[in-house]
């Protein structure tokens, strides 16, 4: 995605839902713009261009266009028809290129772990982080590589390599993926062990029997 993403944004005057639904079935999203001090603005864009840029990541820079003004924003907020999955409305945030902001980026898994070939099964336990970044820093994702996990190992936050200029306040002992031992097995295993309490049981009964018959035996001869 080129650095320079250009999205021409148009005032909108019109409130409530009604109005909304006639944007949208225009082609037009409502949309909010805030941030850096500057008074809120309500606006319009095209939803399909905004939808082609958000496929490259929610943290794309967008300098959005109104009345021939330009700022720097990120797309915040961004809801989807939960049916649909069509955008419905979308905040963008004002930011400036010195000054580092808060920001989520996707975890994504890279390669097969070792331990699945002998059965174990992928636990992917965090699939995005907070971290603190200056916009044009912020990465699309974040890669872990889980070529070497055997089966009972795992990776931690501490494990992510975080480009330059990108920190995060996550605890570094934050579990992102381990590799499980197969569920069956492990039923199976727990199976084996209540079999052979149960066992133990039974033959301790008859143990029992005996001695109480050799006590009878004792206390008849007497």
């Amino acid at each position: 995605m080129p650095d320079d993403v250009v999205l021409t944004a148009e005032p909108r005057s019109d409130r409530g839902s009604g109005a909304a639904g006639r944007l949208r079935r225009a082609g037009r999203l409502p949309a909010v713009v805030y941030g850096l001090g500057g008074e809120p603005s309500s606006v319009t864009v095209e939803t399909h261009e905004l939808d082609l840029i958000l496929t490259h990541g929610v943290n794309t820079l967008i300098t959005l266009r109104l009345d021939g003004d330009d700022q720097l924003t990120l797309a915040r907020q961004v809801q989807r028809d939960p049916v649909r999955g069509d955008l419905v409305h979308v905040d963008f945030i004002r930011v400036r290129t010195d000054v580092a902001i808060n920001a989520e980026v996707a975890v994504h898994l890279e390669g097969e772990a070792e331990g699945t070939k002998s059965g174990g099964v992928v636990d992917q336990q965090l699939f995005s982080l907070q971290i603190q970044a200056k916009p044009q820093d912020i990465p699309a994702s974040l890669v872990l590589d889980i070529s070497a996990l055997e089966i009972g190992d795992h990776l931690r936050v501490s494990d992510l390599a975080l480009p330059a200029g990108v920190a995060t306040e996550v605890d570094p002992e934050t579990l992102v993926v381990t590799v499980a031992a197969p569920r069956v097995a492990a039923v199976e295993e727990g199976e084996g062990e209540e079999g052979e309490a149960a066992e133990g049981e039974e033959g301790a009964a008859p143990a029992a029997e005996a001695s109480s018959e050799g006590d009878g035996g004792d206390a008849s001869e007497d």
